[in-house]
């Protein structure tokens, strides 16, 4: 018997990590301080159990633009076509409808997740592709003439800057329907990890770009690279490069054997950047969509899940 419950201890909350990192051990995974972090009302986190074991996980929370409900149901391999996706997915989407979404999203990264979630009306909206890099020997770039990098351990006052002179602009040109709706107090707790590893280009008295990594607990030789933005009106001036190999440099100085990004369709020239750097391609992640409530009965397992 499948038991479907809210994660609420620590304990719960690594049991959902557990899941997740089983299912996408190739991406980043929060820490238990930083899943706490984003909690917020509205936003569910939930465990499957079967016969006491946790097989399987969810999270419904509001999508970047704040437009739909992003739901994630997870589902170990091991326990996949008994319906324990199907019952994780009928909570999460009945939260949504009860938040007042009427619309959701989801991402999937492989056939059998694509083909479950068409079931249920879900279908393409975009794509990412993800791109990898090893770190070897990275020398430190040339230092820039025309503005200064520093890192925000450095300068813990230029993230709050970043947020307002760099992110804000630069949110628009993200290839999204509606911009991403990122608050200040989300800014500060979800898009930086570690301030040692996360740098800004600084003119004058103005952040002009960020870049940066977001280290893995689980996997400290690995590495996610951050929100990488530059204004627009100093674009076309290495300081992307300049800042991404920076934190490159960083990686290799403290035992970071791979980093890895994903790049949204549409986004070609952070594409042609990171090719540009060595980064090479791996698998593709698909963006779905569906109205609620879901179209498909979920009483009944369509798809084994």
């Amino acid at each position: 018997m499948t038991t479907i419950r809210t994660a609420i201890t620590d304990a719960d909350y690594e049991g959902w990590r557990a899941v997740r990192i089983a299912i996408m051990p190739y991406e980043r995974c929060p820490a238990v301080a930083e899943l706490r972090e984003a909690d917020r009302p509205g936003r569910l986190m939930l465990l499957a159990e079967v016969d006491g074991e946790v097989v399987g996980s969810g999270l419904a929370d509001r999508s970047g633009d704040g437009q739909r409900a992003a739901l994630m149901p997870m589902v170990r391999p091991d326990f996949r076509r008994r319906g324990v996706g199907t019952e994780i997915l009928k909570v999460l989407a009945d939260h949504a409808v009860a938040e007042g979404y009427d619309m959701a999203g989801a991402s999937v990264d492989d056939e059998e997740s694509r083909l479950f979630a068409e079931r249920f009306g879900f279908r393409e909206s975009n794509r990412q592709v993800e791109q990898l890099r090893p770190i070897g020997d990275e020398p430190k770039p040339a230092p820039p003439t025309a503005y200064e990098i520093f890192s925000v351990a450095e300068r813990p006052e230029l993230w709050t800057a970043a947020y307002h002179q760099v992110a804000l602009p630069t949110f628009p040109d993200m290839d999204h329907p509606v911009a991403l709706k990122v608050s200040e107090d989300d800014w500060e707790k979800e898009w930086i990890n570690d301030p040692a590893a996360m740098f800004v280009a600084v003119a004058g008295d103005e952040v002009i770009g960020v870049a940066g990594l977001m280290l893995d607990s689980d996997r400290p030789e690995r590495a996610e690279v951050a929100y990488t933005a530059v204004r627009r009106e100093w674009r076309g001036r290495s300081v992307a490069a300049t800042l991404k190999r920076t934190s490159m440099a960083w990686a290799a100085e403290h035992g970071i054997t791979e980093i890895y990004t994903w790049t949204q369709r549409g986004n070609e020239s952070m594409r042609r950047l990171n090719e540009h750097l060595g980064f090479t391609y791996g698998i593709v992640s698909i963006s779905l969509r569906a109205p609620l409530p879901l179209s498909e009965n979920l009483s009944r397992d369509p798809s084994g899940q």
